[in-house]
């Protein structure tokens, strides 16, 4: 049923059950995988404008390029042990939920497949839910892992 599944991670162990799960759908249906990982943009990362110096913004951006490579390499990891085909993608993006629209469009994915932290009330307001933004504006199926 489904060719391409897109998994978008995080890196935090809901992600990583979500990639285990999808590597696992993607052998059923002889599907391949594309992980994506969105890199927040450097200015959203900083208090105010000149907080940090360019090295600085290197730096930061170095760093969250090594975490990134880390979360996609475990679906490559999770895929290769399924012996499902597997490539990876880093995007950066204010909106992590707009990547993982834009990617699965890109790459011609017919399945986003994602986790949920599951967050309720005031913590659900104030932090947002990527995974109820892409549910939301979609034009595939989303499977929601919890």
């Amino acid at each position: 049923m489904f060719k391409h599944i897109l998994i978008p991670t995080d890196g935090s162990e809901l992600s990583q059950k979500a990639i285990r799960i999808g590597a696992e759908l993607a052998k059923f249906h002889g599907a391949r995988v594309t992980g994506v990982h969105s890199i927040p943009d450097y200015h959203l990362m900083i208090a105010y404008e000149g907080a940090f110096d360019p090295v600085t913004e290197e730096r930061i951006e170095k760093e969250a390029r090594v975490r990134a490579d880390s979360y996609l390499d475990f679906i490559k990891k999770t895929c290769a042990e399924a012996g499902v085909p597997c490539d990876t993608v880093c995007e950066t993006s204010d909106h992590p939920y707009d990547a993982i629209i834009k990617t699965a469009a890109a790459k011609g994915c017919d399945l986003i497949l994602l986790h949920s932290h599951g967050r309720k009330g005031l913590a659900a307001v104030l932090l947002g839910s990527e995974t109820r933004k892409v549910l939301t504006y979609s034009k595939i199926p989303v499977m929601v892992v919890r």
